[in-house]
């Protein structure tokens, strides 16, 4: 209730299981909005804001950033504050953050579908509008909405961080031992379905075009305009704003919840504690460490020097570095591995990642609620599911996809012209333009940047559908038996690829994604247990800092700039500015993007190890309940 109003029918939330019911649902819309909406987003932005694979992942880790700055001060003023309404506050810039981040979309004016006006096939005329869509380029502006984008970030994470510092601390206080686990996992598992309703609604949305409003085409041929073109651009924007309104009715029942739950008192005293014995519980006891702020030097150098702690923590950074990656860009690797369309990439993206973290967590929680696990049982668990997921990393190395032709990109241009060069003699008097990406798939089953580029002269329309004949760059073409194609003919959109390989990537990586989530209950249940009683929040805050400092921020950054070694057609404008990347090189891609996760897979096996070898269960006479460490924290004062 609020102050002396408390109704009768709220009483029936004021418990473990209606407070779970709130945390689960901010959590919901905090991955739908920041580990949903946001990745299923980058690849739009990118196009429509003129930004590369690096920015973007700079905006995804600006969420960190805010974190890791705010997470210390939260966690450690927090921990003797009203959790719940520091929740309220949580909810509050979560809905800010995400009206912000959508903002862009409304000041930034329409979209200009297909951008240039240039005919699209070969011209052999002298005119050209080169010098005139060099300096609209030029004067263009719409890569400073990076900041903005960076902004709404920041206030999510400034949303983010008290949600999983003191909302799951106080799950924690309120619950007993035995049941945390399940608490904590169904906690996260809920947070984990936010991405999923982000994903298939993203991917929904961005079926919708980001004007709403169809354009009519500029070309004047009255084709459909549809996701084939490599210009259409869907409306990610929609789900921010529905986002920012839901998340704001949130604060309501946040603000009802009292400083402690009924019952709390009696279940604090029932638990012993498993602190690692290295005499820090009997500090903090002592010199009631955490009543004021001047106690912050002194709480945290407790935690740093906690070597079972910071070895959790490494771990999970390690971890978080992977996710985060993959949560980022898994979208755009299968689009563009696989040759699927953006939204149906994120679908599968997703389908694959969602549920596969929710259910390892699921599935850890209780395994470790059922069997009792000690501290070090849960550590030495994690040690076998992190290897599990190592073994199943290694589908990248037997489900990947070769390079599709590309005509001055992966194969020559029938023999003539050369690599890496869109210009070969059968269009040198085309008068192409590089910044006009139009793709188009030859008779000969061969991709073209564009009819342009293929030697395309003419085209029909037929049923809304356009064909380019008289192309002088298509070889001869590939036909089944009782095809009439034409020769020397492209249809618009990239080639049907020819790999067939995707359902056991995504069989092995959903494995792969289950086994390594069902380390993260375990960890966070570990180091709650492995501190003092007193620092619990504060020890969460910590392994979040270094998570973001470590994990979660260089995490998108690096797979960012590991995607973009991987590309081999760059968007050069008239200006010879660089954009975005239309085309990788699949299997430098997959390589790429499997050392940084084995890697880290490694890192985190060899420190888990570390925690077991480390970790030393309190000696019996030092096993106290928490009500008798209450008592002794009393007369020490």
């Amino acid at each position: 209730g609020w102050g002396s109003c408390s109704p009768r029918a709220l009483q029936l939330c004021n418990n473990p299981e209606g407070y779970l019911a709130a945390y689960s649902l901010l959590a919901i819309f905090q991955g739908i909005v920041v580990n949903g909406l946001v990745n299923i987003s980058i690849s739009t932005i990118e196009k429509r804001y003129e930004l590369n694979s690096s920015l973007t992942g700079l905006i995804s880790a600006s969420y960190d950033i805010a974190f890791c700055v705010l997470s210390l001060f939260v966690s450690y003023l927090g921990e003797r504050g009203h959790k719940p309404r520091w929740l309220a506050f949580s909810a509050f810039m979560l809905g800010l953050g995400s009206l912000i981040f959508s903002l862009p979309h409304f000041s930034s004016g329409k979209y200009e579908y297909g951008g240039s006006k240039l005919e699209d096939t070969c011209q052999t005329a002298e005119t050209t509008f080169t010098n005139a869509t060099c300096n609209a380029r030029r004067n263009s502006s719409l890569h400073k909405y990076l900041y903005v984008f960076m902004l709404g970030q920041l206030l999510l994470g400034v949303g983010g961080t008290p949600l999983y510092t003191l909302g799951t601390a106080f799950i924690d206080d309120s619950v007993p031992k035995h049941m945390s686990s399940v608490y904590i996992g169904i906690g996260y598992a809920m947070s984990l379905l936010g991405p999923a309703i982000g994903y298939v609604l993203g991917g929904q949305l961005l079926n919708i075009y980001i004007d709403i409003q169809m354009p009519k085409r500029q070309d004047m041929t009255y084709t459909k305009v549809d996701q084939d073109d490599p210009h259409w651009l869907g409306a990610w924007w929609i789900g921010f704003l529905a986002c920012f309104f839901a998340i704001w009715l949130l604060v309501i029942p946040f603000s009802c919840f009292p400083k402690h739950l009924p019952g709390t008192a009696k279940i604090q005293a029932e638990k012993i504690s498993e602190t690692h014995d290295d005499g820090s519980q009997i500090l903090v006891q002592a010199n009631n460490i955490g009543q004021s702020f001047k106690d912050f030097p002194m709480a945290l150098m407790i935690l740093l020097r906690n070597p079972v702690l910071m070895s959790l923590i490494v771990a999970s950074s390690s971890e978080a570095l992977v996710a985060t990656g993959f949560a980022t860009f898994l979208p755009k690797f299968i689009e563009n591995q696989f040759g699927k369309t953006s939204s149906f990439s994120a679908t599968l993206g997703g389908l694959v990642l969602i549920p596969g973290a929710a259910l390892g967590q699921v599935i850890s929680g209780v395994l470790v609620s059922k069997c009792k696990m000690s501290c070090k049982g849960i550590i030495k668990f994690m040690i076998s599911t992190c290897s599990v997921a190592l073994i199943l990393n290694t589908v990248f190395l037997f489900a990947k996809c070769g390079n599709e032709p590309f005509a001055g990109v992966s194969e020559t241009y029938n023999g003539t012209g050369t690599l890496y060069n869109l210009t070969a003699p059968c269009n040198a008097n085309c008068k192409c333009s590089r910044s006009m990406y139009y793709p188009v798939c030859g008779s000969d089953q061969v991709q073209y940047f564009s009819p342009c580029f293929a030697g395309c002269t003419s085209y029909i329309v037929n049923n809304m559908k356009k064909t380019y004949h008289n192309c002088s760059c298509i070889g001869k073409a590939k036909r089944e038996k009782g095809s009439e194609d034409f020769l020397s003919e492209a249809v618009p959109g990239k080639c049907p690829t020819q790999c067939k390989v995707l359902p056991v990537f995504l069989t092995f990586f959903f494995f792969a994604v289950v086994f390594t989530f069902m380390a993260t209950t375990p960890t966070t249940v570990a180091i709650l247990r492995c501190v003092p009683d007193k620092q619990r929040s504060f020890a969460l805050g910590v392994q979040l800092v270094f998570l973001r400092l470590l994990g979660t921020i260089p995490g998108p950054i690096l797979f960012g700039v590991a995607i973009d070694k991987s590309c081999t057609l760059w968007d050069i404008n008239e200006c010879d500015i660089k954009g975005a990347c239309w085309v990788y090189d699949n299997e430098r891609m997959a390589f790429l993007l499997m050392g940084i996760s084995a890697a880290c897979k490694i890192i985190t096996i060899v420190f888990v190890v570390m925690a077991v070898h480390f970790y030393k269960p309190p000696a019996l006479p030092k096993a106290l309940p928490r009500n008798t460490s209450e008592r002794v924290s009393v007369i020490c004062t």
